[in-house]
């Protein structure tokens, strides 16, 4: 009888899981988590590119050059819209593409969004040079502002960067669309650091001004554009941005409709909130000088307004990097018809988003004037007296946002965005507009600065009912 052999056991080697499926494994505070933070990262560093600005300029010039940028806030958001629509467009249609396996569709996509992208700058910056004085005129400051001359040294000098501002961020969703965040997370590191060692530099040691401020943006945009470019043409990128061929061939519009299909909900909430930034400037114009008392009364609720919008901008970011965290885990686990985990993921993002809403209310309610001082350390006795009230009345019912913010994105994972759009509009304009016409005709200065809170409210009352009969839904499994 032969002896027995033994064959030797080979040593275990795990079964590679794909890097979706612990999206319906792992625990979902570890997800949420790991998919947060540097969404959230990116997203504060973004704030912080708008926000230095300011903080430099109010510190550096004066707090009458706050509301010279408050000025063309709403011009700077329509560019913002345009790069969205271009660039969610194309990420879009890109992640699709690469998921249905049409690689050279994907790579189409993006060259056309380069084109689109560098286009429709040029056509920003040369409108704009041609046609600066009619454009300052229409954006709300009264005759004789002394605002309105710092806002045209600023937006001049900011116009002769639009394509490096639109490539920059429209680029951006392109590069995380192919799977590569942190590349993105590290051209906004690149755009905010310049900006923010240029500003001082500028404006302090050249005294340069607002145009120091404006100079600074503009290098640190081109810098980071040419990061996130050189990227999408190395051998890394999974599609490259292949630019022979993009001259020689002619533009397809199907494409480019495709692209602007895909975009179209975010230039629309972009483009109503340059809206409403108008809105708010024109009604600071008009009320600012009678509730002041003072003949530039105008420009110091210009600056004030600038301010809370800024705290409001730095608080809110996380929220937004909190949403685009959750997304992912919502998505697959409500397509793997795991409601539990869905409702688990929802409460959590819930939860993190009402602690950071709550930390911001907190301060902004016990130290309203240190948080002005940040911005105009010698501010004038009108600023300082308008602008923390003003900060407490607009962000009252911030514990709320967050609630309000992450429920409109439910809507979007089980298939409904008009119902999310409605939601994120609601809160935006068609509650604020009318409020802000009707108060402040009645109450002035005063009442449009309550229309934010009241809008925030009645949002908060209409999404929670939806949101109640949608969890409901999830709880039965009714889907």
């Amino acid at each position: 009888m032969s002896p027995l052999k033994l064959t030797p056991l080979k040593p275990y080697t795990p079964v590679p899981v794909d890097a979706a499926d612990r999206l319906g494994t792992e625990p979902v505070g570890k997800l949420l988590l790991q998919f947060s933070v540097p969404a959230i990262t990116g997203m504060l560093v973004n704030a912080l590119y708008n926000v230095v600005d300011r903080i430099f300029v109010g510190r550096g010039v004066n707090e009458t050059a706050l509301g010279g940028l408050a000025l063309v806030l709403p011009l700077m958001t329509i560019t913002m819209a345009f790069s969205m629509l271009f660039g969610v467009g194309s990420a879009n249609m890109i992640s699709m593409r690469l998921g249905q396996k049409r690689r050279e569709e994907a790579e189409n996509a993006l060259n056309h969004c380069f084109l689109l992208l560098t286009a429709m700058g040029l056509v920003i910056m040369i409108s704009g040079l041609i046609c600066m004085e009619p454009i300052l005129s229409l954006l709300g400051a009264q005759k004789g502002s002394a605002a309105l001359d710092y806002a045209r040294s600023y937006y001049r000098i900011i116009l002769y960067g639009s394509v490096f501002s639109m490539v920059s961020f429209g680029f951006s969703h392109c590069t995380r669309a192919q799977g590569f965040p942190k590349i993105t997370m590290v051209s906004m590191f690149i755009g905010a650091g310049m900006n923010m060692l240029l500003d001082p530099v500028f404006i302090f040691l050249f005294h340069w001004g607002v145009e120091g401020a404006a100079w600074a943006t503009i290098l640190s945009q081109f810098v980071s554009a040419l990061w996130i470019l050189s990227f999408n043409v190395s051998k890394q990128a999974v599609i490259r941005l292949r630019l022979k061929r993009l001259f020689c061939t002619r533009p397809a519009l199907g494409i480019i409709f495709q692209i602007m299909s895909f975009g179209s909900a975010q230039f629309l909430l972009q483009f109503v909130m340059s809206g409403v930034q108008l809105l708010y400037n024109v009604s600071m114009g008009w009320y600012g000088e009678a509730a002041l008392g003072v003949a530039n009364g105008g420009d110091i609720a210009l600056s004030g307004m600038n301010i809370v919008t800024s705290i409001s901008m730095f608080v809110l970011m996380p929220i937004f990097g909190i949403n685009q965290g959750a997304q992912p885990i919502l998505g697959y686990n409500y397509g793997a018809k795991q409601f539990d985990r869905v409702l688990s993921a929802y409460l959590r993002a819930i939860a993190a988003a009402t602690a950071i809403c709550t930390a911001g209310f907190i301060l902004v309610q016990l130290a309203p004037h240190w948080l002005v001082r940040l911005f105009a350390p010698e501010g004038s006795a009108e600023l300082l007296y308008f602008t923390p009230r003003a900060m407490r009345t607009v962000l009252l019912l911030l514990p709320l946002n967050g609630f309000q913010i992450v429920s409109s994105n439910v809507f979007v994972v089980t298939g409904r965005p008009k119902i999310s759009i409605l939601l994120s509009m609601l809160r935006q304009c068609i509650v604020l507009i009318p409020c802000m016409l009707i108060f402040g005709r009645v109450w002035g200065l005063s009442g449009v600065i309550a229309s934010a809170p009241v809008a925030d409210g009645f949002s908060m009352l209409l999404t929670s009912g939806m949101i109640f009969f949608e969890l409901k839904k999830l709880r039965r499994k009714d889907y």
